[in-house]
């Protein structure tokens, strides 16, 4: 039975992963080795739940309850205590090939190891380890809390049991799920990401504002924000991260990144969570 769940990586996306699980009573260990980093999280998960509480999604009688089940970690080995592990780090294919490779090792040979990530092989992750059939994709959308979807990605080695078990969880925690077999970026991503890169080249190219931008795209196809706000929430280093997937994986120029994306990455304008992306933002904390 799975009781307690691991997850690695105390960003935006494995602390909304850890805060979804807590939420429906699971034990969960979030490890992470910054410490500055599992105290924002802390700081994160406490806000989100205070929202939700304000909102009247959930009982503030909760949130401490909530909290409660969340322990923080800087050790990995910590992790051998988790039923089931999501990995939640950035989406850089050599970290995450270390980090399976370890945990591998760390776990017990029935637990599953499920990866967040929105654009990178499922199989060459499983590859690093010793139980390929015990690795699935588990991308959550941003809010992981929020969103309804879970896309899972079965790489080339994964077991019926292993996929039937991850969909198990995912509607557990009242997701709904689609399921893709393991080419780059996907389903949403290998949609959603040339559609941002279109609308940065759009920027890039004098067409329009980003303003007018987004409000054509918000307005003209009924989406509840637009490709350039998207960016700056994702991040522009994960979006540039995707698209170097895409382009690297397909081996097709529609994929390139747009030069302005690059430029902006590599001046720290990396969206909402830096402060400047294509909008101004107060700094995350």
């Amino acid at each position: 039975m799975i009781k307690t769940i691991g997850v690695l990586g105390a960003g935006q996306m494995g602390s909304g992963i850890a805060q979804l699980f807590a939420q429906f009573n699971y034990d969960v260990i979030l490890c992470d080795e910054n410490e500055a980093q599992l105290f924002k999280a802390h700081t994160r998960i406490h806000a989100n739940l205070e929202r939700q509480a304000l909102k009247g999604n959930i009982e503030n009688s909760r949130i401490n309850q909530i909290e409660k089940h969340i322990r923080t970690t800087r050790q990995l080995s910590e992790l051998a205590a988790a039923d089931f592990i999501v990995e939640a780090v950035s989406e850089q294919e050599q970290l995450k090939f270390e980090l399976f490779a370890k945990l591998d090792t760390i776990i017990r040979p029935e637990v599953i190891l499920a990866s967040n990530t929105s654009s990178i092989s499922i199989t060459r992750i499983a590859s690093v380890t010793k139980r390929p059939e015990r690795v699935i994709g588990m991308h959550f959308m941003n809010p992981a809390p929020v969103m309804e979807l879970v896309e899972l990605i079965r790489g080339q080695a994964t077991s019926e049991g292993t996929f039937t078990t991850t969909q198990a969880v995912a509607e557990a925690l009242g997701k709904q799920t689609a399921v893709s077999q393991d080419y780059p970026g996907f389903i949403v991503n290998r949609i959603l990401i040339p559609m941002i890169n279109e609308a940065i080249f759009a920027l890039f190219e004098g067409v329009a504002t980003a303003e007018d931008i987004d409000k054509g795209i918000k307005l003209g196809t009924n989406q509840p924000m637009g490709p350039l706000a998207l960016a700056d929430l994702i991040g522009l280093d994960t979006v540039l991260a995707i698209a170097g997937v895409l382009y690297s994986g397909f081996k097709d120029p529609k994929y390139r990144p747009c030069p302005l994306l690059v430029r902006m990455v590599n001046a720290g304008q990396l969206g909402k969570k830096s402060g400047q992306g294509f909008y101004r933002y107060e700094k995350a904390g």
